[in-house]
């Protein structure tokens, strides 16, 4: 890895700053790539003098993005929406990204989709990751696709909308309760993107899905974050018919869900076959050992409150 360029598209994500931190800890040099740069300027400290490069590129216009792959050893593709036109970040930049990595002559291309992509989901969130997928293999073959499940960490929207939620709602409703997810950890997926980067004849046109330690439905997640924060709503789980409804006025109290959410959330979104993580040589971290520790912001004192309860 040593002085290898890796251009991440979309790297000043929430999945992005992993990425970039395992690629610069492992002595990459690492070119960020989105549409406004200055978003991503937050990681300049991460890596050392000239480690670090910063470039627009918007993936409706390909010329810019390939641009950003001139030159650069491998490309990860990070772009993804979880509401808005999905096709054309999804499928159109998957493509875009795809074959402009094969024009620039990259050697090694990852491409990150999510659990249930598949060009028949009944979701449109699920085709156009399948879609995307179809199109990254037509234009680069041996593209790494990694399906990462639900990815939690101190910045993601999941874990932290339910603990948000839960710390000031006497009542907490529950949709598709008995669902099955396999959180897995954001330093984890950015480690399994330097490890794809790495050892591309390996892993050079395979689809590797990632998932941690721990199988949980959505009952017992929230109630695992309700605990995790000091707190003890009322846990109201909604029959589906109740679920459908709300979904389709696209509206839950306190967290709004659109009707393809919820079409997502009838199936599980766990790992189908060989765990990728240990294909990859990393051990997966469970939720419990990482997320209170920025979970306790939601606690009724804070830290202090954790403190307390300890010295009880």
């Amino acid at each position: 890895m040593k002085n290898k360029l890796v251009t991440l598209i979309g790297g000043g994500g929430f999945v992005g700053r992993y990425a970039a931190q395992a690629l610069l800890r492992a002595g990459a040099r690492v070119r960020i790539a989105q549409r406004d740069p200055r978003q991503a300027w937050y990681l300049k400290p991460q890596g050392a003098l000239g480690q670090t490069q910063f470039v627009a590129a918007d993936i409706n216009r390909p010329e810019t993005v390939l641009r950003a792959v001139q030159g650069a050893d491998a490309v990860v593709n990070l772009v993804g929406v979880l509401a808005g036109d999905f096709e054309r970040a999804h499928v159109d930049g998957a493509r875009t990204i795809a074959d402009a990595a094969a024009k620039a002559g990259v050697e090694t291309l990852v491409h990150v989709s999510a659990i249930g992509a598949d060009p028949e989901s009944a979701s449109r969130y699920g085709r156009s990751k399948g879609n995307g997928e179809v199109a990254v293999r037509e234009a680069f073959a041996n593209a790494t696709i990694l399906r990462p499940s639900i990815v939690f960490g101190r910045e993601d929207n999941f874990v932290n909308r339910f603990a948000g939620m839960i710390a000031v709602a006497p009542i907490v409703p529950v949709l598709r309760t008995g669902t099955k997810f396999q959180p897995v950890f954001a330093a984890d997926v950015g480690e399994a993107i330097r490890a794809a980067v790495a050892s591309p004849g390996s892993f050079a046109g395979h689809t590797l899905e990632l998932g941690g330690p721990d199988v949980i439905t959505m009952g017992k997640l929230i109630r695992w974050i309700a605990d995790a924060i000091g707190r003890s709503p009322t846990i109201l789980e909604l029959p589906d018919m109740v679920g459908a409804a709300i979904a389709r006025a696209g509206f839950l109290p306190g967290a709004p869900i659109t009707w393809d959410q919820w079409l997502m959330l009838g199936r599980d979104n766990v790992v189908s076959g060989e765990d990728g993580l240990a294909a990859l040589g990393i051990d997966a971290t469970p939720m419990a050992a990482v997320a209170p520790e920025w979970l306790v912001r939601f606690r009724k004192q804070g830290r202090f409150g954790r403190r307390m309860e300890q010295a009880l």
